[in-house]
């Protein structure tokens, strides 16, 4: 388990450069890993410790080059939307998502993410996307009495699950 600080982004990354107005998914490059079979890390946060305990030959990352957007959206008294404005999160508020990731894998025993990474992960064991794998870590969980949120236990029983998935 790791977040491979030393490493190196997927070579794939090295034919871009620069921040894009796009949102991650719709990068160049991500769109071009998705094709190979990569998927884009969930962002929900009680998965945000998966690529620490995803197995290495099964994970990489690109350089975070996007943009996160805001909707802020004004209603009046009945609901009708009088306001609709759209515009990139301020350097702020990304700290402040990156301090929220921090504490949330602190409370699953992991090590804050380096910043500035898209993380790619590959289904393991046979299973035949991201979100055949997710289940089945949350039917494990479950088998097993654990809860399937943030904490030490779900993410140790994820490992395992992952390393025993990876060595089918």
């Amino acid at each position: 388990m790791s977040w491979d600080e030393s490493g190196v982004p997927h070579r794939v990354a090295s034919r871009r450069s620069g921040t894009s107005e796009l949102e991650p998914d719709r990068l160049p490059e991500v769109r071009e890993l998705v094709e190979m079979g990569w998927a884009l890390a969930p962002e929900a946060p009680m998965w945000v410790f998966l690529p620490y305990v995803w197995p290495a030959r099964a994970r990489t990352w690109v350089p975070d080059r996007s943009t996160r957007w805001q909707i802020d959206t004004t209603l009046d008294a009945t609901g009708q939307i009088l306001d609709v404005e759209c515009h990139p999160l301020s350097p702020g508020e990304k700290e402040t998502q990156e301090e929220d990731a921090a504490a949330d894998l602190a409370i699953a025993g992991v090590p804050p993410r380096p910043r500035g990474r898209l993380w790619l992960l590959r289904p393991v064991g046979g299973l035949g996307d991201l979100q055949a794998v997710l289940e089945h870590l949350c039917a494990a969980a479950e088998a097993r009495r654990v809860h399937t949120g943030l904490s030490v236990t779900f993410t140790r029983l994820c490992a395992g699950e992952l390393e025993a998935l990876a060595g089918k």
